[in-house]
């Protein structure tokens, strides 16, 4: 299982986009409203940990903050650094390649 917390760091950006995640066609819709507002929260408590970071610095900081939330700290980190290491991977992979061409060599590189 990933940790939700984990998630949240992978995917920040995204819970800006409500339609991304829509709670209307899950199992619980109940249950998936307040997994998604206790993700808000805490992304809202790491954020203001960490004002006035920016950059890596910031980046770190978000990630310390959402994996002490967690419920098992060590394996959200760990988790973050597995995933930290094959986006290097990909990129060192796909290096030079653009558009549908970067597209396909990512499909093609994922494990």
């Amino acid at each position: 299982m990933i940790p939700g917390v984990a998630l949240l760091v992978a995917s920040a950006a995204a819970l800006a986009q409500p339609a991304r995640f829509d709670c209307s066609q899950a199992r619980d819709p109940k249950a998936c409203e307040e997994r998604l507002a206790r993700l808000k929260a805490a992304r809202d408590q790491a954020r203001q940990a960490c004002e006035g970071k920016s950059g890596d610095a910031a980046r770190e900081c978000m990630q310390k903050e959402l994996c002490a939330q967690s419920k098992d700290p060590a394996k959200c980190e760990a988790g973050l650094k597995e995933r930290a290491a094959e986006r290097v991977r990909l990129r060192e992979a796909c290096k030079g390649k653009r558009g549908d061409e970067l597209r396909a060599c990512v499909r093609e590189n994922r494990k």
